[in-house]
């Protein structure tokens, strides 16, 4: 089976952790380059976290700085989410991996003009960096199969009663991209909520006793301790964590998975309640033809098995790794 090619734009983040933790556990999936977007924390910090997590997992792939703020707002930051580092307590050493010479939009522009095939583009924070890519080079269009991004809320928001995060963060840059013409794949919450691990599922990724297994481990504990100290989530979150971004990777490499419908959507950019709102047409009222494929199920128990299979692939990867630096000694 051809390996699906994809440039991945992320704002690390613990979610963003285990979304590539899964993409690079992936026998389906080809990481021609991670650019980096300001969401969860700031530019200089979601770099950085990509090049530390990548480089401990022996990645090797380009890692390009992306643009500093969204299009035309202040950068909201989640940083009573994710601690302030974005990684909670869970410490990666100094990255290996430098920072592309090249900044993200034109190292996105090189690779997709390069790729003899269309590249899929996953994007798991704000839309910036993808919005000002279809904006500069309208040209690359062609060669993007589709564009499978984790934002958005068909029904209650994380941010106001209807506004997800990412698309709060930047709503103009959602707004154009979902004007753009290419494919999108969204996953909401809608179906981001549905999209958790129990903290008794959670030992099973303790019970690895891996170095890596217990970082990821450490960091979802954190994750679940921040959302039950935030009083709208407090209910919701008890036992529970979310795995948003990692739906944006699994819908790819097993969309069985999944089930979602196409439908018309769009996204606002003003009002006081509404700004960043992903107005999906469940009724076509707008007459409009379906510009989006929206998820809104997944087979948890499936999904959360995928996820610890990648760490653990990833933890024997990283003994073997470490078992043959020995040997050569």
């Amino acid at each position: 089976m051809k390996k699906i090619p994809v440039i991945i734009d992320t704002d690390p983040g613990i979610d963003d952790a285990m979304m590539l933790t899964l993409a690079f556990a992936s026998e389906c999936l080809a990481v021609q380059l991670v650019t980096t977007s300001s969401g969860n924390i700031s530019q200089d910090k979601t770099n950085y976290n990509a090049r530390a997590f990548l480089s401990y997992i022996g990645a090797q792939v380009e890692v390009a700085r992306g643009l500093e703020h969204p299009m035309f707002k202040t950068l909201t930051v989640a940083e009573d989410v994710h601690g302030e580092t974005g990684f909670g307590q869970t410490i990666f050493p100094t990255p290996q991996l430098p920072c592309s010479e090249r900044p993200a939009v034109q190292a996105m522009v090189d690779v997709i003009q390069k790729s003899e095939v269309p590249i899929t583009i996953i994007a798991t924070g704000p839309l910036t960096n993808v919005a000002a890519l279809l904006f500069a080079h309208p040209e690359v269009k062609s060669n993007i199969k589709q564009i499978s991004w984790m934002g958005g809320a068909a029904v209650g928001g994380n941010m106001s009663p209807t506004t997800e995060f990412n698309a709060y963060v930047d709503p103009h840059a959602a707004a154009f991209v979902f004007q753009s013409g290419v494919p999108i794949t969204m996953s909401p919450l809608d179906v981001t909520h549905k999209a958790y691990i129990t903290l008794e599922e959670a030992q099973a990724i303790k019970a690895l006793n891996s170095p890596f297994a217990n970082k990821i481990y450490e960091m979802l504990t954190f994750y679940l301790g921040m959302m039950k100290k935030t009083p709208f989530h407090a209910d919701n979150y008890d036992r529970t964590m979310r795995f948003h971004d990692l739906c944006a990777v699994s819908c790819l490499i097993t969309p069985e998975l999944f089930k979602g419908a196409d439908y018309f959507v769009t996204v606002e950019t003003t009002g006081e309640y509404t700004a960043g709102t992903t107005v999906v047409d469940y009724e076509k009222r707008s007459h409009h033809m379906p510009n989006a494929h929206v998820l809104y199920q997944v087979n948890r128990v499936g999904f959360v098995q995928q996820f610890i299979d990648a760490v653990h692939i990833i933890s024997e990867r990283l003994e073997g790794s470490y078992a043959k630096n020995f040997s050569s000694r």
